[in-house]
């Protein structure tokens, strides 16, 4: 079973220096209907004006993992950690028992575009840690990249859920396969680009969430970027 949460469907807010969407409910937006999809809370796509952002604040109990599509975006945290993320590049910070940060567009004459995504942990009160990793070299391989798993596969990132996440960016007329386990499902975000799905055609912004589906294709039909995730 495939459902389709169409980009113009999302949450909107537009605050001047912060244009963000949110897949789902999310600060002052609330949909009943779609608040999570099993172990993903979140999905926002933000557009970050020059020089500004999040100043700090708060989390605890929480799996945040930040993909950049345009830009870039600088962080600190209360753990010491810090660093400047691109393109290509996956932020990973678990919140754990508590920590404090902010992210702020790192240039002051270019907007940086992003989608942060809150995975609920599998574990609560556990020390918060904090990750960086570049995974361009792979995506320009055109496949599938694991970027994040409970285990850490490969190179991939460890998070505290049994949550597999995947990135692409498929030239056009690529073709991608990925099979499900039993019982498990999934959810795919195009970041740019147009994929089909099986038969479901998909434009940027446009979320898919996946159920009773052993095996996905997916085609490119233009350059694109997803994220795929593959949830118990």
């Amino acid at each position: 079973m495939l459902n389709i949460r169409r980009s113009r469907e999302r949450g909107h807010q537009d605050h001047g220096w912060l244009d963000t969407y949110h897949t789902f409910s999310f600060a002052d937006y609330y949909d009943e209907d779609h608040m999570a999809f099993r172990d993903l809370r979140v999905i926002n796509e933000d557009i970050v004006q020059p020089g500004l952002g999040f100043p700090r604040h708060g989390h605890r109990d929480m799996e945040i993992l930040t993909w950049i599509l345009e830009g870039a975006l600088e962080h600190k945290d209360s753990m010491g950690s810090g660093g400047i993320i691109k393109p290509g590049e996956m932020q990973y910070m678990s919140a754990g028992s508590g920590v404090m940060h902010s992210e702020f567009n790192a240039s002051r004459t270019e907007r940086v575009h992003l989608l942060q995504i809150w995975i609920v942990p599998a574990k609560h009160g556990v020390k918060p840690r904090y990750a960086q990793q570049d995974f361009g070299a792979a995506l320009a391989k055109n496949g599938l990249v694991k970027i994040a798993s409970p285990e850490g596969d490969g190179d991939s990132i460890a998070i505290h859920q049994d949550v597999s996440l995947f990135a692409a960016r498929p030239a056009m007329e690529t073709t991608l396969v990925h099979e499900f386990a039993p019982g498990r499902a999934g959810w795919l975000q195009v970041a740019r680009g147009k994929l089909r799905v099986n038969d479901v055609e998909l434009s940027a912004g446009d979320g898919l969430a996946i159920e009773r589906e052993p095996r996905i294709t997916i085609q490119a039909e233009n350059a694109a970027e997803f994220l795929l995730f593959d949830l118990a």
